[in-house]
C-alpha cells in the first residue's frame, strides 16, 4: 500500500507538471494523456489513503463473532485454509473479545421463535442469498453452515461459520467471520455479520 501511494503521488506530480509547464510542447493528444494519467494517479492514491484511514479507526483484529465466550468452530474450510497457509482458527481470547465489544457493540446473536430445524433452514436460505458467498457445507444435524467469500479487487478470502442451537422453545443463531490473511480486516468481518444478521432478522419478522 505504501509503495502504491508513493508511485501514485509521483505519477500525479509528473502529470501535473507536464500539463502546467509542457502543454505547448506535448500538444492536444499529450494533454489528454496527461489529464488521464492525472486522474488515474488520483484514483490510485485514494485507495491506500482510504485503507489507511480505515486502519486508524478500527481495531487490528480479523476474527469477529457473535459469541466471544464460545465462538462457533470451523471444520469444512480447514483444508482450504491450510493450503493457503492461513491464520489459525483458534480464537485469541479475552483481549480480542474486549477490542471487538468496544469497536462493534452491535454484534451479537439472533434469537428466533422457530424450532432448530426451521431456524436452520431459514439461516441457510439467507446464507445462499448473500452476494459473493460460497456455501462449503450445510450440516442440519450439527446445526452448522460454513461458507467463504473472496473480495473483488484484492482477492482476499474470509471464512464464515453459522451455528444454530436450541434456545428455550426457540433457537439461537450465532455467526463467526474470520479472515485468512492479515492482522486487520478493516471492519469487513463485522460488516458481513451485520449484513447477514440484518437480513435474517428481516425475514424472520
Amino acid at each position: 500500500m505504501s509503495t502504491s501511494a508513493i508511485l501514485a503521488l509521483c505519477a500525479i506530480l509528473l502529470a501535473l507538471g507536464s500539463l502546467l509547464f509542457g502543454r505547448s510542447a506535448i500538444g492536444t493528444a499529450g494533454a489528454a494523456a496527461g489529464t488521464l494519467a492525472l486522474l488515474l494517479g488520483i484514483v490510485l492514491l485514494y485507495v491506500p489513503w482510504h485503507y489507511d484511514r480505515l486502519r486508524k479507526t478500527v481495531p487490528r483484529i480479523h476474527d469477529i463473532t457473535t459469541d466471544t465466550e464460545r465462538p462457533p468452530e470451523f471444520a469444512a474450510v480447514l483444508p482450504a485454509r491450510a493450503a493457503e497457509n492461513a491464520a489459525t482458527t483458534a480464537y485469541a481470547g479475552p483481549e480480542v473479545a474486549r477490542q471487538q465489544h468496544a469497536a462493534y457493540p452491535e454484534v451479537g446473536p439472533l434469537k428466533v421463535p422457530a424450532a432448530v430445524g426451521a431456524a436452520f433452514h431459514q439461516a441457510l436460505e439467507v446464507a445462499r442469498s448473500m452476494p459473493g458467498w460460497t456455501i462449503i457445507v450445510a450440516d442440519a444435524g450439527a446445526g452448522r453452515i460454513e461458507a467463504s467469500q473472496t473480495s473483488r479487487w484484492f482477492r482476499f478470502t474470509d471464512d464464515i461459520v453459522i451455528r444454530v442451537t436450541p434456545d428455550g422453545s426457540g433457537s439461537r443463531i450465532d455467526m463467526r467471520s474470520l479472515s485468512r490473511q492479515g492482522r486487520s480486516d478493516f471492519g469487513v468481518n463485522a460488516a458481513r455479520i451485520g449484513a447477514y444478521m440484518g437480513e435474517l432478522k428481516r425475514r424472520a419478522g
